[in-house]
C-alpha cells in the first residue's frame, strides 16, 4: 500500500504539472518541482537529525519505566477487564499476558516493544482458534483495540513538534487523550455489538465507567473555562502529568533497585538509532509530498474538499489536516510525513498543524495492523475486524476535529 501511495504521488504530480505546462503555459512548474525534490530531501534530513536529542530523551525515560516494572503494573491492572471481554480465553492462558503486555507497551508509546508482543499475542490466541483461517472473536477485539491507537503518552509527536518550532510542544497532549479515548471506546462498542459482549458486567462497567468519568471530568472542567485560560491550564496539566511520569519512573527504578542511569542510556541509544533509521523513510515521503504540493495537485485536492465543505457553511480550516487522516489507516510513515509537511508548511502552532498531530496521535494504521497481525498467524478471513477498526478510526478523526476546534478554535 505504501509503495502504491508513493508512486501515485509522483505520477499524479507529473500529470498535473504536464497539463499546467502544456495547456496553461506555466513555464515554472517543473522548476518548482525540482526545487521541491532537493529542499524536501534536505528538510527530511534536518528534521531527523534535530529529532535525535528529544527522541533519545523520551525513549530513555520510557526504558527506565519499562525496567522499573510499570508495564507489568499496567498489565496486572488491565487483566480483570480483558478476562470479561474475552471469556473464551482461559485466565491462565499465556495469550492474556501477551495481550496485556502489548497494550501496556502501546499505552506508554513503546512501539518497538509493542509489535513483537502483539504478534506473540496473536500466535497464542491462534492456539485457541477453532477455525485457523478465520479471525476469532478474541483476535478481532485485540486487533481493534490495537488499531484504535491506545496511546497515553505520544512522545514522538511531542518530539516532532519541538523540532519544528512549537512554542509548547505538549499542548496537544490533553486533546490527544480525549480523542484517543473516544476512538478506543467507539471500537470497543462496535466489537461488543458485533460479538454480543456483555458490557453490563460489574467489572467492565467499573473500568469503562471510571475512564469515562475521568474523561468526562476533563471535558466538564475545561468547558467551563474561557479559551485562553483553558489553553493555559491544559498546558500546565500536560507539563505536570508528563514530569510526574518522569519522576514516577525514576522513583520506581530506585524502589526496584534498577540502575536508572544505565537504563536511560540504553533507551537513549535506541532513540539515536531510531532517528537515523527514519531518515530514508522521511526523505522518501517528504520528497513525494513536496513534489505533489509543488505540482499543484495538493492544492486541487484540498481546494476541492474545501469547496464541498463551504457548501454546508462549515468552517473549513480542518481541511488542511485531512490528508493525514485519510492516509493514516493505510500508512503510518505516510501519515507521519503528511503531519510533518502540514506543520512545516503552515506552522507547528497553526490550527491545521495541531489538528494533524491530534489525528496522528488518536488514530492508527488499521490496514497495516490487520495485515501484520493476521498475516503472522495465517488468518485469511478477518470477519468484522476491518469495519470495526475503520469505525474506530473515523470516530478518532471526528473527535480530533471537534477537540481541536474546542481547544484551539
Amino acid at each position: 500500500m505504501l509503495n502504491l501511495l508513493w508512486i501515485s504521488f509522483f505520477l499524479i504530480a507529473f500529470f498535473i504539472a504536464s497539463v499546467k505546462w502544456l495547456f496553461l503555459g506555466d513555464q515554472q512548474v517543473f522548476a518548482e518541482i525540482m526545487t521541491a525534490l532537493f529542499t524536501q530531501s534536505k528538510a527530511a534530513f534536518e528534521i531527523a537529525i534535530g529529532l535525535t536529542g528529544v527522541l533519545s530523551l523520551w525513549l530513555g525515560i520510557m526504558r527506565v519505566g519499562e525496567k522499573s516494572g510499570f508495564i507489568v503494573l499496567l498489565t496486572r491492572g488491565l487483566t480483570p477487564l480483558f478476562r470479561r471481554l474475552m471469556p473464551e480465553v482461559p485466565s491462565d492462558h499465556p495469550a492474556l499476558g501477551a495481550m496485556m503486555m502489548n497494550i501496556s507497551a502501546n499505552m506508554l508509546g513503546l512501539d518497538n516493544a509493542a509489535t513483537p508482543l502483539g504478534i506473540k499475542a496473536m500466535q497464542e490466541l491462534q492456539t485457541l482458534n477453532p477455525k485457523p483461517d478465520t479471525a476469532s472473536s478474541a483476535q478481532i477485539l485485540f486487533l481493534v483495540i490495537n488499531s484504535s491507537s491506545v496511546t497515553l503518552f505520544p512522545v514522538t509527536i511531542f518530539s516532532y513538534r519541538a523540532q519544528l518550532g512549537a512554542l509548547n510542544p505538549t499542548d496537544v497532549f490533553i486533546p490527544i487523550l480525549i480523542a484517543t479515548y473516544i476512538s478506543t471506546l467507539a471500537g470497543l462498542l462496535a466489537v461488543a455489538y458485533a460479538q454480543k459482549i456483555n458490557l453490563l458486567d460489574k467489572v467492565v462497567l467499573a473500568y469503562l465507567g471510571g475512564l469515562t468519568l475521568m474523561v468526562g471530568g476533563l471535558l466538564t472542567y475545561f468547558s467551563s473555562l474561557p479559551q485562553q485560560q483553558m489553553l493555559e491550564q491544559s498546558a500546565s496539566l500536560s507539563h505536570i502529568l508528563l514530569f510526574s511520569l518522569v519522576v514516577t519512573f525514576i522513583g520506581g527504578a530506585v524502589y526496584k533497585g534498577v540502575n536508572a542511569y544505565d537504563a536511560f542510556v540504553d533507551g537513549a541509544k535506541e532513540g539515536f538509532q531510531t532517528a537515523v533509521t527514519i531518515i530514508p523513510y522521511l526523505v522518501a515521503m517528504l520528497v513525494a509530498i513536496g513534489v505533489f504540493r509543488a505540482s499543484g495537485a495538493f492544492g486541487l485536492l484540498t481546494d476541492g474538499i474545501r469547496a464541498l465543505v463551504s457548501l454546508s457553511a462549515i468552517d473549513g480550516r480542518f481541511v488542511d489536516a485531512l490528508p493525514t487522516a485519510l492516509i493514516k489507516p493505510f500508512s503510518g510513515s505516510g501519515a507521519r510525513a503528511m503531519m510533518l509537511d502540514t506543520m512545516k508548511t503552515l506552522g507547528a502552532d497553526s490550527f491545521a498543524g495541531r489538528l494533524a498531530c491530534i489525528v496522528q496521535g488518536s488514530t492508527e494504521t488499521t490496514f497495516y495492523v490487520l495485515a501484520v497481525y493476521l498475516g503472522s498467524v495465517g488468518v485469511r478471513y478477518s470477519r468484522h475486524a476491518i469495519a470495526c477498526g475503520l469505525l474506530a478510526d473515523g470516530a478518532g478523526v471526528v473527535a480530533s476535529i471537534a477537540v481541536a476546534y474546542w481547544f484551539f478554535g
